[in-house]
């Protein structure tokens, strides 16, 4: 019967030089690594490459996992990292590609055109927040991050986390609301 190997303790044998555990990590995270990127840049081709860097470099650090690490912390601050440093030297976030004229002449409720206008709406106004609100939104409400996993991430205390969630989650209503009028 196999037995089921948590994140941290295949994380700490690829530390220990069992490098062939990086793929059940991998096979584990990579999707959930590619969402956050793509919610973040809305670049298929750079949230691609986003995924193969972070996992370069768990293999990298993985010197600096320490045992009493949560492994999802760890990888979404390499994550960050990785997608700051891509991203350092451009002027401008992601800009969202629909037309916000016709992001306010939304279909009758109930519809599924109606839906799908509301999505639209909703992925232009994260991806005109500042980088650090849509992480958080990101990150809490599409990845389920609780504020304790959130707060060792950021390197903060949970109830600051909380209000900082609480603030993104703020912004992002009122940029809808700006959005469908």
């Amino acid at each position: 019967m196999a037995t089921i190997s948590t994140d941290e303790s295949l994380m700490a044998a690829v530390r220990e030089g069992a490098s062939d555990e990086l793929a059940i990590l991998f096979d584990r995270h990579h999707q959930s690594v590619y969402e956050f990127f793509f919610r973040m840049t809305a670049d298929r081709a750079s949230s691609e490459s986003l995924v193969q860097e972070v996992f370069y470099r768990i293999l990298k650090y993985r010197d600096t996992f320490r045992d009493d690490d949560r492994f999802i912390s760890w990888l979404y601050r390499i994550a960050r990292h990785a997608h700051h440093d891509m991203f350092r030297k451009a002027s401008a976030g992601p800009v969202c590609d629909d037309d916000e004229e016709q992001m306010r002449t939304v279909s009758p409720s109930g519809t599924e055109a109606s839906r799908k206008d509301r999505s639209a709406m909703l992925r232009c106004a994260l991806l005109n927040m500042p980088e650090d609100q849509r992480e958080l939104i990101v990150l809490s409400q599409y990845h389920q991050m609780p504020p304790d996993a959130i707060a060792e991430l950021l390197d903060i205390e949970v109830p600051e986390a909380k209000v900082r969630v609480h603030r993104a989650m703020m912004e992002l209503r009122d940029s809808y609301r700006k959005l469908s009028g």
